[in-house]
């Protein structure tokens, strides 16, 4: 790698994505015998599409309505509407 005249570097995109490098992640240089290290203070990657759909087919099967119906479900949540009339 070079370093720009404004002392900065780029950090190869697989060390990046191996690191969970993003823009707003904060990294620091430390010196030491052997030259100096990059350290990774935090990581700010957005996650991907990819890990959303790997979390939640995780989550599948995990959620147990004790065999109510969806709408049974969601009045035991929110409670009897009562802008509706008898059913």
């Amino acid at each position: 790698m070079r370093v720009t005249e404004k002392g900065q570097v780029t950090i190869p995109k697989d060390i990046r994505d191996r690191l969970k490098i993003g823009p707003g992640s904060e990294v620091d240089f430390v010196a030491d015998e052997k030259g100096a290290r990059l350290v990774v203070l935090s990581s700010r990657i957005e996650p991907s599409q990819d890990d959303f759909e790997s979390w939640l087919g995780s989550m599948s099967g995990t959620f147990d309505t004790s065999g109510m119906t969806t709408d049974e479900f969601m009045e035991w949540l929110r409670g009897p509407r009562d802008d509706l009339g008898p059913r």
